[in-house]
């Protein structure tokens, strides 16, 4: 089977959120079929970077382009109906290389991962079409809209209500859709676009991201996540604010690390509080983690799986995390991790981790476990080609068939 699979960020190598699931996918679907990718880089670095895809597929189509440019495409759609968000990952020359793709080649089926760049196929016909919307953007706009301040907020309000609307144009030019979580998978279907959809997990690298010998730290805490995304960033603004006082306050000696790329001012600045210590890029986490009692991720704002949680649990590092957070992750708490939103509740966690070392070698067995169980990308692709077998199904046969129910 020919695939032509369409991306927002171009997905290799795989060392961010954005590009973890495409990449899995590529990967996979290369096994027994021929996969011509498509999709943009943001720099030379990143194109440069990107090249390295060449021995997953069969062929790809490479976009770079500029903020500059990107900027103006999102600014010019502000005063329409169209998501500003549409905008930034548009690009004529991508399009034109996708047209001339179609135009060549006769692809049995049309894999687009991101809402944002449906825009490239959706009036393609004659073929059949999966839209992998991950997390639903558009409510992450809405949850931006909730947590900024105004007028910045009313922006954020306007782009969700103007996503959501596309998120169900859009779903409705495909065959089937997709989600990332078992709640993206709702929040979806709530849209009630008539359209079939499932969902299927993103996974972890467990042989990767694998325990090892290190001896861990009771005093160290660790945040992993790139601290240019809005996200992580208030996260640690309202840890380092709310809960890292009363950890100090009870164990004088704890230390925080925020280990991510990228950390603006503000966040590099959380580094002159007494025991945290800002990192920013660094060549591998995995250090970083192995040797924390646990992994803090307190997130407010969260759609979808957070990889950070994955990546340390499959460690056997142990997790302390949010109920918002938590629902992206196919794990139960208290059995697996530990799930707390007050701030006393999130230090009580932290504090236990760090001084109890059965309670700890517990959720460390119990987490990885739980990864290798529920969280690999065999099993995760396994679900994807049922949802591929059934949409080429369906599509042969000219009918709507039922469904497909999520397992």
């Amino acid at each position: 089977m020919k695939i032509l699979y369409v991306c927002h960020r171009f997905p290799f190598p795989p060392k961010r959120g954005g590009k973890i699931r495409p990449f899995n996918m590529i990967r996979h679907f290369s096994k027994s079929h021929e996969v011509t990718v498509c999709s943009l880089a943001r720099s030379g670095d990143e194109a440069a970077e990107g090249r390295g895809i060449a021995p997953h597929c069969k062929a790809f189509d490479m976009v770079t382009v500029g903020p500059f440019a990107q900027s103006l495409r999102m600014v010019a759609r502000l005063p329409s109906r169209t998501p500003s968000s549409m905008g930034y990952f548009w690009s004529p020359e991508l399009a034109a290389k996708i047209r001339a793709r179609l135009d060549a080649e006769a692809f049995d089926l049309i894999f687009v991962h991101c809402s944002s760049v449906a825009q490239y196929v959706e009036d393609v016909t004659g073929i059949p079409k999966i839209l992998d919307f991950g997390d639903m953007d558009s409510q992450k706009w809405l949850e931006y809209a909730d947590s900024k301040p105004k007028p910045l907020a009313w922006g954020y309000l306007l782009e969700g209500r103007k996503m959501l609307a596309e998120e169900k144009r859009l779903a409705a030019k495909f065959d089937v859709c997709t989600a990332t979580t078992r709640a993206e998978w709702e929040t979806l279907e709530s849209y009630r676009t008539g359209v079939a959809s499932d969902w299927f997990p993103n996974g972890v690298d467990a042989d990767y991201f694998a325990p090892d010998a290190t001896e861990w730290d009771p005093d160290t805490l660790t945040f992993v996540g790139r601290m240019d995304y809005y996200p992580n960033q208030e996260c640690m603004f309202d840890f380092c604010r709310t809960v890292f006082p009363l950890i100090r306050a009870r164990r004088p000696a704890a230390k925080l690390l925020i280990v991510g790329a990228d950390p603006i001012p503000a966040v590099r600045a959380l580094g002159k509080i007494d025991g945290v210590t800002v990192t920013g890029s660094v060549p591998d986490v995995r250090p970083y983690l192995r040797r924390s009692a646990a992994m803090v991720a307190p997130l407010h704002i969260a759609r979808g799986t957070q990889n950070k949680i994955l990546e340390a649990m499959a460690m056997g590092v142990p997790v302390v995390t949010s109920s918002k957070a938590a629902g992206g992750v196919d794990a139960t708490a208290a059995e697996h991790f530990l799930v707390a939103d007050k701030p006393n509740e999130i230090a009580d966690a932290c504090l236990r981790l760090m001084t109890d070392p059965a309670e700890r070698r517990r959720l460390s067995e119990a987490g990885r476990a739980r990864m290798l169980t529920h969280h690999a990308w065999d099993r995760s692709m396994q679900r994807l080609d049922g949802i591929v077998a059934g949409c080429i199904e369906r599509f042969r046969s000219g009918r709507d068939g039922p469904r497909t129910s999520p397992r």
